[in-house]
């Protein structure tokens, strides 16, 4: 691994913690102030906690790694050939080692009770069937790769807002599915919690893992290529090269007409 995807990785990993860290922990902390119960105006402060915490990853490491922080963000982009396929394995790994890592800070911060409650993980809920919660996380994603391919992506962006519009959308999308799987949009945020539930001795349902992977990958990947056939971003590029890696090279050998906008 070269020093350019060293730094991008551990900027993965870190980014990725931070999400499920103050993302998933909100969860625990809102069952634990609501007694082991989540109503929707606990879903609503764990909605805008996931959104603030996605905003401030992007914002501090937009510019190093693109701060993708989602293997389904990364997969997408790389089907329409905005990432290199050859750094993927490498995106996705540094993203469940840092959900992983922030599910463990979870646990040290809440002790035993956050493995109680699933250290904030993302369950099907007992009424929605497996194909409606692939259906739901696949909605949801699509929200959120719509959001960075128009705020990140796209060249005719307004700069400076993509951090906080993606993390409202991710919001939008918790909001909305939350109810029904938990509104993972992310197989990392699932992924870590999981892993360090089952660690921990806690209850676990790894046989609905595959639906926060599918889901979310097949959502993401119809967005990415509707909004490029709809909206037709390429079409105004002036850099040869594909957008979104800019991190491949120093600011100063930028080509002319690059963004420097975070693909998250």
């Amino acid at each position: 691994m070269d020093d350019s995807l060293a730094r991008r990785f551990v900027a993965e990993v870190v980014g990725t913690g931070v999400l499920v860290l103050f993302g998933a922990g909100s969860v625990v902390a809102a069952l634990r102030v609501g007694g082991g119960e989540l109503d929707y105006a606990g879903l609503g402060m764990v909605s805008f906690a996931f959104a603030f915490a996605i905003a401030v990853a992007i914002y501090a490491f937009g510019t190093t790694s693109g701060a993708h922080i989602n293997p389904a963000v990364t997969v997408s982009l790389a089907a329409t050939g905005r990432f290199p396929w050859s750094d993927v394995p490498a995106y996705v790994v540094g993203q469940l080692l840092g959900g992983t890592a922030g599910a463990a800070l979870i646990v040290a911060a809440f002790g035993g009770d956050a493995v109680d409650v699933g250290t904030g993980g993302t369950t099907l809920a007992d009424d929605v069937t497996y194909l409606q919660g692939i259906v739901a996380e696949a909605i949801g994603t699509f929200l959120l790769v719509i959001a960075i391919m128009a705020l990140a992506v796209d060249s005719r962006a307004p700069a400076g807002w993509a951090g906080f519009m993606i993390g409202l959308a991710v919001a939008a999308a918790i909001l909305v599915i939350g109810p029904l799987t938990g509104a993972s949009l992310n197989p990392a945020r699932t992924f870590g919690p999981l892993l360090v539930t089952t660690i921990g001795g806690g209850a676990t349902e790894w046989g609905d893992l595959p639906l926060y992977i599918v889901g979310p990958l097949t959502g993401g990947a119809v967005a990415a290529f509707t909004y490029d056939l709809i909206a037709r971003p390429r079409a105004v590029e002036v850099a040869p090269a594909p957008i979104g890696d800019e991190y491949a090279v120093e600011p100063a050998a930028t080509s002319p007409g690059r963004r420097s906008d975070p693909l998250s």
